[in-house]
Order: structure tokens, then C-alpha cells, then sequence
């Protein structure tokens, strides 16, 4: 593409985004939807891991610590292979019928997202006071009390775990396409209309949905620098 192209392009994307195309805010209701629901249904679960890796002991703690930082590389398009051969018609669930739903591209973006959440959980659980859990059983708390007695304690470090795996679930690709399929209307989000459209060389919607990762990526990076400034206080 020429600059001139790649400017007719751009402005053919702003144009969607501000004249409330439908297609294309369909597609980004889509992605938000999908990736706000796998938060939601990851977050109490990392929280717990987390918690339970920091605070209890147990055989077998300190193997799980580490097959939860392994997975932190483990690639999106691996998880999604897995994740299809599961849920297909062959295989073991897939008499629950989920392959290629917005369902299964929450149980994808939730599985992929939550090795990362628990190890930055547990970081922040690890970089807490200890004593507060202690100091409320001792004067009597009964344990979901100091449960959330310890999760205020540890609240900005938690908060930037989920801020991290938001991030990491709505910018990924390679889990929504293989068990999602990138169905118009139903299961196509910002990345993967991204990539169909602009393997057709159709850029403008690709470059306008690409717009809107980069507002997204600015925005929870500000929101994650206010939450650590927060955390540590005024000089």
C-alpha cells in the first residue's frame, strides 16, 4: 500500500468507528462481552489458587507453583488445540455441543488468561502482610473473614492481576478462532475480524478495530500505573 492508500484507509476507519457502524461495534460488543464474562468467571478462581498456593501447605504446593509459572509461556494457539479436541464432536465433551459459541471462547480466553492471574495473585498475596490472616484468627475472625481481611490487605496487587489478564484475554487470537470460527454476528471479536480483514485486503475496519486495542492497551496500562502509585503512596 502507498501512503496514499494507507491514508484513504485510515480515514475510511475512523469514519466507522464515529458513524456508529453496526458491523463493526457488533463485533466489538462481541469481544468485550465474551472477555468480560471469562474475567469474571476467572477472577474468583485465580484468587483462590492463588491463596491457597500462598497460604497453605501442602504436598505438591511448591510443583503447582511451578507448572503455573510454565504456563505463562504456553502458547494461545496450543491452548485453543486442546481446547477444540476437547470440546469437538469426537471428543470427550462434546456431547455439550459448545464447539465453535461464545461459551467456548469464554472457557478458552478463561484457561489461557488464568496462569497469569494466579502467579501475579500469588505475588501479591506472597508481598502482603502475613500477620494480618494471623492477627484475625487470633481475635476470633471466622476464616471467609479473614479471607477478606487478608484480600483488602493485598486489594491494588489483586486488581492488577485482573487488569493483566483482561488485557492478555481480549487481545489474543489464536483461542478464539479455533473455538470460536470467526462467525459473523456470533463469535467474530476485534482480533480475529482483524486478521480476516485484512487477509482480504479490506485494512480500513481492521485498522479502526486495531484503533480501538491501542485506546484499550493505553487505558489499562494508565489504570494499572494509578493502581501501583496508589499502592505505594505519595514521596
Amino acid at each position: 500500500m502507498d501512503s496514499n492508500s494507507i491514508a484513504t484507509a485510515c480515514l475510511h476507519a475512523m469514519q466507522l468507528l464515529f458513524s456508529g457502524d453496526p458491523a463493526l461495534w457488533l463485533i466489538i460488543w462481541t469481544s468485550f462481552s465474551v472477555s468480560l464474562r471469562a474475567i469474571a468467571v476467572a477472577t474468583p478462581l485465580a484468587v483462590l489458587f492463588a491463596f491457597l498456593l500462598a497460604y497453605g501447605r501442602f504436598p505438591g504446593r511448591a510443583m503447582l507453583v511451578y507448572v503455573f509459572n510454565a504456563l505463562l509461556s504456553f502458547p494461545a494457539v496450543v491452548v485453543g488445540l486442546t481446547l477444540y479436541l476437547v470440546l469437538s464432536r469426537s471428543g470427550p465433551l462434546g456431547d455439550l455441543h459448545l464447539l465453535f459459541s461464545q461459551p467456548a471462547m469464554v472457557i478458552g480466553q478463561t484457561l489461557l488468561a488464568l496462569p497469569l492471574m494466579v502467579v501475579m495473585s500469588l505475588v501479591a498475596f506472597q508481598g502482603g502482610d502475613k500477620r494480618a490472616w494471623e492477627t484475625a484468627r487470633t481475635l476470633g475472625a471466622r476464616p471467609w473473614r479473614a479471607f477478606f481481611t487478608v484480600l483488602y490487605d493485598v486489594r491494588f496487587g489483586l486488581l492488577a492481576g485482573v487488569i493483566a489478564g483482561f488485557g492478555r484475554m481480549i487481545s489474543e487470537v489464536g483461542v478464539s478462532l479455533m473455538v470460536g470460527g470467526n462467525i459473523l454476528n456470533y463469535t467474530r471479536n476485534i482480533t480475529t475480524a482483524i486478521a480476516l480483514e485484512t487477509s482480504k485486503g479490506a485494512f480500513a475496519q481492521g485498522i479502526a478495530l486495531g484503533f480501538v486495542l491501542m485506546l484499550l492497551a493505553f487505558g489499562l496500562n494508565l489504570l494499572l500505573s494509578v493502581l501501583q502509585g496508589r499502592k505505594e503512596g505519595p514521596l
